[in-house]
C-alpha cells in the first residue's frame, strides 16, 4: 500500500476515533475538569497531548512539558545529514498545538515527580498537579557505556542521537574530513532507540563521502552479532559503495573499545584506529525523569500492554522509547501508535469514555542510497503479559529499483503524516 500524509493520519486514527464518543465524568465532583499533564513534547508526548485535547472536547485540561521551543524529529535526521533533507524540514514547533487544542504547552525541564501528591515540579519553580501523568522522555545514555567517552566529550565525539545542534555538529565535521580520512563509528547494543538507525546513517555518511572524499574509509565497531536490515544494508554498501565500509561485529572484538577524545583513536580489541570524526553512540536508558519517578526497572520502565500504564504506578503512562512494552521496536511510528492507546486509556479513566482493545502498528524505513529505500514493519496486540508481534514484513534483497524508489517516496508520505499526527 502506498503510504501518503492523507493515508497515514487515516490509518493511525480508526481506534481514536472511534473512542472519542462522549461520555459521563467520572473525574471526582468538586475538582474541576481533571488535569493530565504530558513530559515530553516527541512522538509520544506531543500525540498524546493532541489526543486528549482533541478527542475530549476541552472535558481534559492537557499540560504538555517541553524544554525545546523547536522539535527536530531523530527520524529523517540522517537524510539531513546526507543533504536529502535541509534542517528546517525536520523542525516542528508547539505553537498549533497550543493555539488550535487548547493545550497549554510549558518550554521547561521537569526535576521532579511527587507520585503521592500527583504533582510535577519544574526547573522554573512551577509545580504542576495531574491526574494522569504520561512519562515520553525518550531516551539517555548509560554511564560508562563507552570507556573514554561521556556527555561532556559530545562535542569533539558526537552521539547525534538527539537531533539537532548535535546533527548539524556531526554533518560540518564529516564535511571537514581530509582527503582519504576516516569516518567511525560506535555502534551501541540493543535495545536502543530506532535499530536501524546507525546502519542508515553509515549509508548516509557513504553517500557524502562518494561524493566529496571517495577516498575515505568508515569503520564501525559494533557489539552485536547482527543488526537490524542487515542483509540489505550490506547488499546496498556492497552496491554502492564498495570498498568504503569495514564493519567489525562482536565476533571480531567490536564489543572490546574505547575512545580517545583527545588523541581522535578508537581502539578495537587492542588494535588502536587515528580515526577523523568518531560517532559515538552508547547504551541507553529511560530519560531520567523515569528514574526520578521511581518507576523503572534496569534501564526501562515496564508497562501494562492495554493501556501503557506504568506496572509501578497506575496513574503513570509511559510511551516510546522509554518504556519496556514487549516486541514493539524503539522507533517514532511505535510511539505514535503507543501514544494513540494511552490517549484513549486516559480518556476511559477521566471521563468514562469507551475503551477499545489496543492495537499497535510500526514500520521502519531507512535510505541507503538516492531512491533505494527500504523497510521494515510488524502489527501487534496487547496481551497481558506485552506487547506481541502478530504479523510482520520486510524489503528483499535484489529488488528492482522502481520499487525501492516507491519505498522511499512512501517513507517521505509517512513522514508529512506523522509530523502532522503529533503537532497538528
Amino acid at each position: 500500500m502506498k503510504l501518503n500524509r492523507r493515508g497515514f493520519l487515516g490509518a493511525t486514527a480508526g481506534a481514536a476515533a472511534a473512542a472519542s464518543l462522549s461520555a459521563p465524568m467520572v473525574h471526582a465532583a468538586g475538582h474541576g475538569k481533571p488535569k493530565v499533564v504530558v513530559i515530553g513534547g516527541g512522538a509520544g508526548g506531543a500525540t498524546a497531548a493532541r489526543y486528549i485535547a482533541k478527542d475530549s472536547k476541552g472535558e481534559i485540561e492537557v499540560t504538555l512539558v517541553e524544554p525545546t521551543r523547536t522539535y527536530y524529529t531523530c527520524f529523517f535526521s540522517n537524510l539531513y545529514m546526507a543533504g536529502f533533507r535541509d534542517l528546517g524540514s525536520i523542525a516542528h514547533s508547539y505553537g498549533t498545538l497550543a493555539a488550535e487544542y487548547g493545550i497549554n504547552v510549558v518550554h521547561d525541564w521537569a526535576t521532579g515527580i511527587d507520585r503521592e501528591a500527583k504533582t510535577v515540579t519544574l526547573a522554573g519553580g512551577a509545580t504542576l498537579n495531574y491526574d494522569r501523568l504520561i512519562l515520553s522522555p525518550g531516551i539517555d545514555f548509560v554511564d560508562g557505556a563507552v570507556e573514554g567517552w561521556d556527555i561532556s566529550a559530545q562535542n569533539k565525539m558526537p552521539h547525534a542521537y538527539k537531533a539537532g545542534s548535535q546533527s548539524e555538529l556531526l554533518k560540518a565535521q564529516i564535511e571537514a574530513m581530509p582527503e582519504g580520512g576516516t569516518f567511525a563509528m560506535v555502534a551501541p547494543p540493543n535495545p536502543f532507540r530506532c535499530p536501524p538507525g546507525p546502519y542508515e546513517r553509515i549509508s548516509m555518511v557513504a553517500h557524502i563521502l562518494k561524493e566529496k572524499n571517495p577516498t575515505a574509509k568508515i569503520l564501525i565497531a559494533d557489539p552485536k552479532e547482527k543488526f537490524s536490515k542487515m542483509a540489505l544494508f550490506q547488499e546496498g554498501w556492497g552496491n554502492h559503495y564498495d570498498g568504503m565500509i569495514d564493519w567489525v561485529g562482536a565476533d571480531f572484538g567490536g564489543g572490546n573499545v574505547s575512545v580517545n577524545p583527545h588523541d581522535m583513536t578508537l581502539t578495537i580489541d587492542g588494535d588502536v584506529n587515528k580515526v577523523d570524526v568518531c560517532n559515538v553512540i552508547p547504551a541507553m536508558k529511560a530519560g531520567k525523569i523515569c528514574d526520578m519517578a521511581g518507576i523503572t526497572e534496569g534501564n526501562w520502565a515496564p508497562v501494562i500492554a492495554h493501556t501503557m500504564q506504568s506496572k509501578v504506578d497506575e496513574n503513570i503512562h509511559v510511551l516510546g522509547d522509554a518504556s519496556n512494552q514487549g516486541d514493539m521496536p524503539k522507533s517514532g511510528f511505535a510511539a505514535n501508535s503507543q501514544a494513540k492507546v494511552a490517549a484513549m486509556a486516559v480518556r476511559s479513566a477521566l471521563t468514562g469514555s469507551k475503551l477499545f482493545p489496543a492495537k499497535f502498528t510500526n514500520t521502519c524505513w531507512s535510505l541507503i542510497d538516492t531512491n533505494d529505500g527500504v523497510k521494515v514493519g510488524a502489527s501487534y496486540e496487547a496481551t497481558d503479559e506485552k506487547i506481541a508481534k502478530v504479523d510482520g514484513f520486510i524489503s528483499k534483497t535484489g529488488e528492482d529499483a522502481e520499487l525501492r524508489q516507491a519505498t522511499f517516496e512512501e517513507s517521505v508520505g509517512w513522514y508529512a503524516g506523522i509530523t502532522s499526527d503529533m503537532f497538528g
